[in-house]
């Protein structure tokens, strides 16, 4: 679907030079001298590549559709993951490198949300948060509990974070999918 250029918002999805980019920040500039144009900063969807680019406010750009599908996680080989859609209980096959670092927060039966193009998926988001157990936790240090200092610790899946003093091993914590931090202790 053609769109004028100064239509353009952060989270649209255009295709551009035979390439898919989504639009991280759109922002219309008024020179001094001459017409106005609209500065858009990129990404590509596949290579992740940014870039810059100005459009003249009255040009058209081709905005692409994607479809959003809630899919729970089946199973992974090796570098693949498989998910199945929740509607259709048609299978996905999904790379690695397109999940990106959350993917070792992915549990068993995980409802996320896929983005897809023409049966390719784009994208996939975890749920904000998911609850996991410390396995390994160093032993607090006296005095430590004084100021607002953070021990590591080893969750279930293998990733260390930082945990309060008073988290002890085998206490099961609500952990952050996007950055990996420790948010709270799960409640009972």
């Amino acid at each position: 679907m053609q769109v004028d250029a100064n239509t353009l918002r952060k989270g649209h999805v255009v295709d551009y030079n035979g390439k898919l980019w989504s639009v991280l920040k759109s922002e219309i500039m008024i020179p001094g001298k001459g017409a106005a144009v609209v500065q858009v900063e990129m990404r590509d969807v596949r290579a992740g590549i940014k870039t810059n680019v100005r459009f003249r406010t009255q040009e058209t750009v081709e905005r692409v559709q994607l479809q959003e599908h809630e899919m729970q996680f089946l199973f992974s080989s090796g570098d693949e993951y498989t998910f199945m859609d929740q509607e259709n209980f048609e299978q996905l096959t999904i790379p690695k490198d397109v999940i990106g670092d959350p993917v070792v927060f992915l549990t068993e039966s995980m409802i996320c949300t896929v983005m897809t193009y023409e049966g390719a998926a784009l994208s996939v988001e975890l749920p904000a948060t998911v609850t996991l157990e410390l396995i390994e936790a160093d032993p607090v240090v006296k005095g430590q509990t004084a100021s607002s200092s953070y021990k590591p610790a080893k969750l279930s899946n293998g990733v260390r974070v930082l945990v309060p003093p008073f988290v002890e091993a085998g206490t099961r914590v609500v952990v952050n999918t996007a950055d990996g931090s420790y948010i709270e202790r799960a409640r009972a």
